[in-house]
C-alpha cells in the first residue's frame, strides 16, 4: 500500500515539529515517520568550514530535493533507505546515515516543504503552521543558542540577512497551496484531531482500494 504523504511547512520557529510530533504520537509505534528537511542540506565536504558558514541555508537551492523525493519514492515501494545526518555546528553531513523503514504515514517537515513541486505532488495533506514572526524569531534565537551553540549576534544576523527574506519570498507565498492553515502552531490541539481524522480517512480509502 502506498504511503500517506504529508507535507507541514511553515516559518522558522511556528512550530512545525510540535504540531509533526503530536500527531506520530497518535499512532502506534512504526506508523508514523517524520522525514526532517533539515536532514536534506546539500553535502558540502568540499568548502571549508568558514565557506560553508557563509552558504545561504534558508535558499530552496540549499536542499538536495533530488535525494528526498528518491527516498520517499523508496519509501513508498516498500523499500529501506539511509536518511543523511546533518551536523548544524560544522554545516555538513555526519558521515553516518539513518536507515529507515517503510510506514504507512510520512510527515515531511520543513520550512520548504511546499516550495517544490516535484514533493508537493506527492503529498497527501499540505499543512502551514502559521505563526506571528516576532514569536518565531524568539523561539528560533532561543533555541539557536541552546541547541546550537550559537551566539546571539549570529543568530540575529542571519535573521536579517537571509531567513527573513527568504522567508517573505519562499516560504510565506506557499500557505496558499495549503489545504489547512494552522494558526500559532504548537498544541494546536483542533489541528491535530482534524489531521487525524484526515489520516484514517485517506487510510481507509487506500485500503479500500
Amino acid at each position: 500500500m502506498k504511503s500517506i504523504i504529508i507535507g507541514i511547512a511553515g516559518g522558522t520557529g511556528s512550530g512545525k515539529t510540535t504540531i509533526a510530533k503530536n500527531i506520530v504520537q497518535e499512532y502506534g509505534p512504526g506508523e508514523v515517520l517524520r522525514l526532517d528537511l533539515d536532514s536534506y542540506y546539500r553535502d558540502l565536504s568540499d568548502l571549508s568550514r568558514e565557506e560553508r558558514a557563509k552558504i545561504n541555508f534558508d535558499h530552496p537551492s540549499s536542499l538536495e530535493i533530488e535525494l528526498l523525493v528518491k527516498h520517499v519514492d523508496g519509501l513508498c515501494q516498500g523499500k529501506t533507505v539511509q536518511i543523511p545526518i546533518y551536523n548544524f555546528a560544522t554545516h555538513n553531513r555526519a558521515k553516518d546515515t539513518r536507515k529507515v523503514e517503510p510506514h504507512k504515514v510520512i510527515i515531511i517537515e520543513g520550512i520548504m516543504a511546499l516550495c517544490y513541486p516535484e514533493l508537493t505532488a506527492k503529498m497527501d495533506v499540505k499543512l502551514y503552521v502559521d505563526t506571528p514572526s516576532d514569536i518565531r524569531f524568539i523561539r528560533r534565537l532561543k533555541r539557536d543558542i541552546i541547541e546550537r551553540g550559537r551566539s546571539v549576534d549570529s543568530v540575529i544576523d542571519q535573521y536579517k540577512a537571509t531567513v527573513r527574506p527568504m522567508h517573505s519570498q519562499f516560504v510565506e507565498p506557499n500557505k496558499y497551496l495549503a489545504d489547512v492553515i494552522i494558526p500559532e502552531g504548537g498544541m494546536n490541539r483542533v489541528a491535530v484531531d482534524l489531521i487525524r481524522t484526515k489520516i484514517n480517512a485517506v487510510l481507509k480509502e487506500k485500503h479500500d482500494v
